[in-house]
Order: C-alpha cells, then structure tokens, then sequence
C-alpha cells in the first residue's frame, strides 16, 4: 500500500514560559534569553531520531499557529508593526493569518537530552506558546541559511524599536532575578498591539505563572504589578 504524504503529523509540542498569545515575541530571536523545552509526542519519542543533533548550534522550528481561528484567507494582511494601517502581501510577511497556519523559527540550542525514553531538546530565542505543536525540526547551516546580504523589506523602518522598561523595587521581588530579566526583554520589544496608543491603558498577561500588567506611556513600560495566578 503506498503511504499517503498529504497530511502533517504533530512530531512535539514546545513547552514555554507563556501560556498565551499575548507577550510572546513577534519573531524568534528577540529574546534571546527565553528557554523552551521540545517534548516528542509518544510516536517520536525516539533518541535515534536525534543522533547528531547535538552537533549544530541553532535549528529551524516548522510548527503550527494552533491558536489561529480563521475562515478563508485573504491575499493581504496588516502586519502588526506598521499600526494595523497598511496592507501587504500575505507572502511578504510573517502574518499567521495565511492559507496554512505554519511557522518558522530559529532557535539556539541550549541542550539536547537524548534519554532514550524521554529524548527532549532546550532551546533559546523560541516565539511560542506553551503547547504550540511541531511539525518539523531541522539543522540551521550557517554556510547556506546564513545571506549577510539580505535586504530587510519594510521591516526595516521599526528594526531598532524598543522601550524603556520601568519595574519597581518592591513590584521586581516577585520575580527570580533571572525570569525578571527575561520579563524586561519582552516588555521592551512592546507586546501591545501596534494600533494601540491610549497611554491611560493597562494590559496583562501571563508569564511564567505570573500576571503581568504595565502601561506604556512616554515610549516607557511601567509595570503596574505581578501577582501569581
């Protein structure tokens, strides 16, 4: 009987610091410093899948927008860091609103576990959710992934935005100084949507167990408070 190719198996699910959509970086790579750990579905739980993984620095991430909630497609998007105000081509951005909800990252392996039981990969840099589904995982090669060249597109006008984030001493105790660290990286890339500008606002999320609220105002991030949920 000849095997069918038409269909995609979840091979792991990734399992992160934030258990929704909101605060995640927009791309991998932004925050370097956050960890992810790769979990093999039962099926794939086999360390001879992995034998010389170990071998290469950083890895293509093929996974799926499981959270995306669509009907149809459109052939233009509002990528968020333009305000929402202008369209592109659905192919010329990173949008999850596209005809097959797929994404890519590059991640940075930290270590790879290869018990034969439970093999499981560390990775940094990660922009998923906790349980995001993967598809794929393949070596990044530096001699053929890497185009010094490459120019950057429209993204280029917001590259260098960041803010100022502002936590106070009392408010930064909740947090291990690591998981503050990593929580500054993230607040500095602006997880708000980029339509939004009422400075009166205050969003939350959760990260790390924790809810996180802060108002953005002055291009500053001021947290307002974490609790644990």
């Amino acid at each position: 009987m000849e095997e069918s190719y038409d269909k995609i198996h979840i091979i792991a699910r990734a399992h992160s610091e934030f258990p929704s959509k909101f605060g995640i970086p927009r791309q991998s790579g932004l925050v370097p410093s956050l960890r992810t750990r790769i979990v093999f579905e039962s099926e794939y739980r086999n360390a001879e899948a992995l034998r010389g993984i170990e071998e290469f620095s950083h890895l293509w991430l093929i996974w799926g927008f499981s959270e995306v909630r669509q009907e149809g497609w459109s052939p233009t998007v509002r990528p968020p860091r333009l305000g929402g105000n202008r369209r592109m081509g659905v192919f010329a951005t990173r949008s999850p609103f596209r005809p097959n909800p797929i994404g890519l990252s590059c991640v940075e392996l930290i270590e790879a576990d290869l018990n034969p039981k439970n093999p499981t990969l560390l990775v940094g840099g990660a922009d998923l959710m906790d349980g995001t589904p993967i598809y794929d995982i393949k070596p990044y090669l530096l001699t053929t992934d890497c185009h010094p060249e490459a120019t950057k597109g429209f993204t280029q006008e917001h590259e260098d935005y960041q803010l100022e984030v502002v936590i106070s001493d009392e408010i930064a105790k909740k947090l291990k100084p690591e998981k503050l660290e990593k929580l500054r990286e993230v607040l500095a890339q602006d997880p708000r949507p980029a339509y939004h500008h009422d400075e009166s606002r205050v969003y939350g999320f959760p990260f790390d167990g924790h809810e996180v609220r802060f108002l953005v105002t002055e291009k500053k991030a001021i947290v307002q408070s974490i609790k644990k949920l």
